[in-house]
């Protein structure tokens, strides 16, 4: 006989089908109703049915983890996954076979204690708690949580209590985001030959390769874009995701910011706070020609933040000035593109993720890369993605 009985909710989804992605599960105890664990997760590009498994697998996981011998219900949204599992349907595609044979490995240590799992399609408006956990996967938020329980007894559902603002018409806390959306820009020559070029060194434009780097990374920008605005039109008011693009005055970023604007129709505006450091005397040179040329003055650089190269900027001097571009560009609200290099972007990411100043230089930023951090009404903060790359000519950015 099957024990405790167990309701699994779970859902997934992608912004742009494949695209930003996430799922969401919840467990509840089928006598009460109350939620007993939830968990969402961000998953990076993937296709809808894809970020469906994944909150199946994550249910059943959680499930297993409150009793082994459970009888679960499993209610889904996802028609394809619902028959699929109950075997009505052929799988065909690679990745769903090997995420539903995931799936049938959690149901196996379910049935082997004695549990059953049976599977139940329910419209999209009775799986609200899961979509609402999913939005927060897709919006890079990771949750596993136990509400009720003595380490979080004072919470309660994060799913059921944004199910429950929606439906009283005030909207969930969890909307409205304004989303920074970092671009480094395309290669130059100097770029693809290791050498500096920093505000107030030669600024070169981008070379051809550079060029094509731009086209591939404004129509991924404009890709996860239509996801955003798709999703927050489903959630709250069209108008809620106005587009901006900010770009640094050197000729680089400005060229892939107008590759951007053309794809999106926006106008760029400029904001010299998000030039790339300047490197004075160091211009045009490699770190290893540094190295060999001044090696006590480029140990001191990186390791002391108050540092100037001679004629160029210390890193306390960048950080403030993008600290105050950064925040220019949160008050627009919305989506705001910005199309920068690689110190400034290493500033806000590091800012975001709390990451010291001895390990500024561990995030691979790469050229044409897109990053992304969101300020949420309530203050926090989340980065859903870093260092995004589009192939181009067969290799990747």
């Amino acid at each position: 006989m099957a024990g405790r009985a167990l309701i699994v909710e779970a859902d997934g989804g992608s912004r742009g089908n494949p695209g930003v992605a996430g799922f969401g599960a919840l467990v509840r105890d089928a006598a009460t109703g109350q939620v007993l664990i939830e968990r969402a997760e961000p998953l990076g590009q993937a296709s809808n049915n894809v970020a469906e498994y994944a909150g199946l697998i994550a249910g059943l996981e959680a499930a297993l983890r409150i009793a082994a011998d459970a009888d679960v219900e499993v209610r889904m949204d996802s028609k394809l996954v619902v028959e699929q599992m109950s075997g009505r349907w052929q799988i065909k595609h690679e990745d769903m076979r090997r995420l539903a044979g995931q799936a049938r490995g959690v149901v196996r240590q379910l049935t082997s204690g004695g549990g059953r799992v049976r599977y139940t399609w329910i419209p999209r408006d009775r799986n609200k708690a899961a979509d609402a956990l999913s939005n927060l996967g897709m919006d890079g938020r990771s949750i596993d949580r136990m509400p009720g329980s003595v380490a979080d007894a004072a919470s309660e559902s994060t799913a059921d209590s944004l199910v429950a603002q929606m439906d009283s018409g005030r909207g969930a806390a969890l909307t409205g985001a304004t989303r920074l959306v970092l671009v480094r820009h395309g290669v130059t020559d100097l770029t693809v030959t290791g050498r500096l070029d920093g505000r107030g060194g030669s600024n070169p434009p981008l070379n051809a390769l550079g060029q094509d780097q731009a086209e591939a990374t404004a129509a991924t920008v404009a890709r996860l874009v239509a996801g955003w605005q798709a999703s927050d039109q489903e959630r709250v008011e069209p108008s809620s995701s106005p587009v901006h693009l900010v770009t640094s005055s050197l000729r680089r970023a400005a060229m892939t910011g107008q590759a951007i604007a053309d794809r999106l129709g926006v106008t760029p505006v400029e904001d010299r706070d998000w030039d790339e450091r300047a490197f004075g005397e160091w211009d045009g040179l490699t770190f290893a020609e540094i190295g060999t040329r001044h090696p006590a003055k480029l140990a001191r650089m990186r390791a002391d933040t108050a540092y100037a190269p001679p004629g160029g900027e210390s890193r306390d001097a960048v950080t403030a000035r993008v600290r105050l571009a950064a925040e220019r560009a949160r008050s627009r609200g919305g989506i705001v593109i910005v199309a920068s290099s690689r110190v400034p972007i290493l500033v806000v990411l590091t800012d975001a993720l709390g990451i010291g100043t001895e390990r500024f230089w561990t995030l691979q930023t790469a050229p044409a890369s897109v990053s992304v951090v969101e300020f949420w009404p309530d203050g926090g903060i989340s980065v859903p993605m870093v260092n995004l790359t589009s192939a181009v000519d067969g290799h990747q950015s």
